[in-house]
């Protein structure tokens, strides 16, 4: 671990310089696009062996194809994995492939996510958003936390986006409640950050951490649901900077290798360092409700009733 001062304007390749991921076994999701190509081009560079999961192999096929030569360069590995996080029978799929190989895995990264799409449900019948960015990691991730080493690391990605709003225990697939894009994404991303907290809280006597993270603004196949109107809405709530994809996939690797494990355990990150907790209106920083323990207590709860399955992670 390094103790450099990294910010806003690092990149990948800044946060891992001088660091060899040699042996070290990492999944990555969403690897088909934008910042979870980056991420594993990254990590795979430093010899890290990923495992790339997306829902298209043959995107992900054809987009990782600087993904395997950096790994080449490197002395790393990669190899494709399909997985569908809207599909509950897929996560489990991919996670008995996973144990059967008999791999463990130093880091968990959960990068993909969709944003602001209109109301559907996913194969499982959850709301897309709330059933893609969390509940699809979060059996995944409960699934696998018997195979992660010791002193390993979970990372979430989660979003500014998550100050739109808290999680609805009482309604999260919007069966009460009026739908609106951006406040099921921000219920998702506040998810994501509450997630990261029970993980962290269950599985730290084993020295693994779990965090989330915002990566930053970067324009990506993410926002392809976002009406002109949506962007303009955000543009004019805050001060938005844009990122490119090696900036913003900074903050995944610094908070996954880089970054002290009591730094990050239990915490919301931005910009390569530890947010603090910030409820004003806009700016960065994260929501109060969004690492309360007792929230985070409360979805796991609720998490594990909607798909039937439970996690002893005190192991």
């Amino acid at each position: 671990m390094t103790t450099a001062t990294f910010g806003a304007t690092s990149t990948t390749d800044e946060v891992l310089a001088g660091i060899d991921l040699s042996g070290k076994r990492i999944l990555v999701t969403g690897v088909s696009a934008g910042l979870g190509i980056e991420t594993a081009r990254s990590l795979a560079a430093r010899g890290a062996h990923v495992v790339g999961a997306a829902r298209d192999l043959g995107k992900a096929q054809a987009a990782t194809a600087g993904v395997r030569a950096a790994a080449a360069a490197g002395g790393g590995g990669f190899e494709l994995l399909a997985l569908d996080l809207g599909d509950l029978s897929s996560v489990r799929e991919a996670t008995d492939r996973v144990r059967a190989a008999g791999h463990r895995l130093d880091a968990i990264i959960g990068n993909a996510g969709v944003m602001a799409c209109p109301e559907s449900r996913t194969a499982s019948g959850f709301e897309t958003q709330f059933g893609t960015n969390h509940i699809g990691h979060f059996v995944l991730i409960g699934r696998l936390a018997g195979v992660i080493n010791d002193g390993g690391r979970i990372v979430l990605l989660s979003s500014s986006g998550h100050r739109f709003s808290d999680v609805d225990l009482a309604d999260p697939n919007f069966e009460h409640t009026p739908y609106h894009p951006l406040v099921a994404y921000g219920r998702s991303k506040t998810a994501n950050i509450l997630c990261a907290v029970a993980f962290d809280q269950r599985l730290r006597g084993r020295g693994i951490r779990a965090t989330a993270v915002h990566p930053g603004v970067i324009m990506t196949e993410l926002g392809r649901h976002m009406t002109e109107e949506m962007i303009a809405g955000i543009m004019a709530s805050s001060q938005l900077t844009f990122k490119t994809l090696e900036q913003g996939a900074a903050t995944s690797v610094w908070s996954g290798v880089t970054a002290t494990p009591e730094a990050v355990g239990g915490r919301y990150c931005e910009d390569c360092h530890v947010a603090e907790v910030d409820d004003a209106a806009a700016g960065s920083g994260v929501r109060a409700y969004a690492v309360d323990p007792a929230r985070a207590e409360a979805l796991w709860t609720t998490s594990e009733r909607l798909v039937a399955e439970r996690f002893d992670l005190t192991r």
